[in-house]
């Protein structure tokens, strides 16, 4: 989202049984500047996958997560607790 020279679609990720990225943190190298990022997370798709009833139409589908950077330099983690009804984040360590 920001800054506007530089934004765009970083990548699609999925994760691991353990809700970590295989290939290690999503903003990396290049990819990891200054800036503020959005990540979109389906949850709806993800219990539906796993088959749980979240009801006809799900409660939570498209989760968007809206944080900023700014010291590239720093160790970012930014888990998701989600649930059918109900999500939290918070920068890890």
């Amino acid at each position: 989202l920001s800054p506007p020279e530089s934004a765009g679609i970083v990548g699609e990720f999925v994760t691991n049984d353990d809700g970590r990225l295989e290939g290690g943190p999503a903003l990396k190298g290049k990819d990891f500047i200054v800036g503020v990022y959005e990540w979109n997370f389906y949850a709806g798709d993800y219990f539906a996958s796993k088959g749980t009833f979240t009801s006809g139409q799900p409660f939570l589908d498209v989760i968007p997560l809206r944080f900023g950077i700014d010291n590239p330099d720093d160790h970012y983690h930014v888990p998701l607790l989600v649930s059918p009804w109900g999500f939290s984040t918070y920068r890890g360590s």
